[in-house]
């Protein structure tokens, strides 16, 4: 299993840690440089402080990396960006970002993890014995052997010690490497919708990102999960028609209008165009609409 140690501001640790229960973090890039390739989905990304603190503070399981313009990076998390404002995040941002800071929504890199932790200061590890005072974003390591094994161990114990959930199977099998599957915050299940539409509406194609909206098929009120297969991107106006049961999705995955927006409102033409038409969905599988959420939508929520 491989784990990544990446550095980070003490601010941001500091705001963070003093949060209770998060469930999810953006761990922010100032700029946008090549894709986070480092890390599978599951696999931990630890913080390291900036120099002359060469400690390990804490972490979280990796999700997802996107690059976002910084205001859907905090409209999508806002207070779990490390800030308490936008404003705020701009300047910490802006504190390392070597571009024009004038541009007024530029993008930055975003490494999206589930269910965080922090550690207290006598809690502390220090930095792997092989960190280099050039490293300025991170390394990767291996945790079967060496340093990577010594970290992770010691990561491991400190989280026992706060019982963190996701470490049953490991109390089980303890000395193994093993993967955990953290359930996705609502950020994080807005921006890997968006992302597996490939920021287009399923039904429009619309490619406006703030007209966008990354839509529970079932609802999370009603239990419904944020998981990317109870996911679908569409426009915002198509979003509240589905919401309200105007409008649904075919077990074929094709867009169906429903005769009570002519009957109620006298209108809808533009809607009416649309129905039968297929969606533009995800070319993984994996992340196509369940049909049991489609189901519950046509049951309890589809006006037909």
């Amino acid at each position: 299993m491989k784990a990544f140690v990446g550095v980070t501001d003490f601010d941001w640790y500091i705001y963070l840690s003093t949060i209770q229960d998060l469930d999810e973090v953006n761990f922010w890039q100032p700029s946008v440089s090549s894709q986070f390739k480092a890390l599978q989905p599951s696999e931990p990304f630890l913080f390291k402080l900036h120099s002359p603190r060469d400690f390990i503070v804490g972490g979280g399981f990796y999700a997802h990396y996107s690059r976002l313009p910084v205001s859907l990076a905090w409209d999508a998390f806002q207070e779990k960006n490390g800030a308490n404002s936008l404003p705020e995040m701009r300047k910490r941002i802006e504190k390392y970002r070597r571009s024009n800071p004038s541009i007024e929504d530029y993008q930055i890199g975003c490494i999206l993890l589930e269910k965080p932790f922090f550690f207290k200061r006598e809690k502390w590890i220090p930095a792997p014995k092989d960190w280099s005072p050039n490293i300025v974003r991170g390394k990767g390591y291996d945790t079967t052997f060496g340093e990577g094994m010594r970290v992770w161990d010691t990561v491991k114990l400190c989280l026992q010690a706060v019982s963190i959930p996701m470490i049953e199977e490991e109390r089980r099998r303890y000395g193994e490497p093993f993967l955990v599957t953290p359930r996705l915050g609502q950020g994080s299940f807005r921006i890997i919708v968006t992302d597996a539409y490939s920021r287009r509406c399923s039904v429009t194609n619309e490619r406006t990102l703030p007209a966008l909206d990354a839509v529970h098929i079932k609802p999370y009120v009603e239990n419904g999960p944020h998981d990317v297969q109870n996911g679908i991107l569409f426009r915002s106006d198509i979003h509240k028609l589905f919401d309200n049961g105007y409008v649904t999705v075919t077990g074929d995955y094709r867009f169906e209008v429903s005769r009570r927006i002519k009957e109620e409102f006298e209108n809808g033409r533009d809607y009416y165009a649309l129905h039968g038409r297929a969606l533009s969905l995800p070319s993984d599988r994996m992340l196509r609409p369940d049909s049991s959420y489609i189901q519950w939508h046509n049951a309890m929520v589809y006006r037909g």
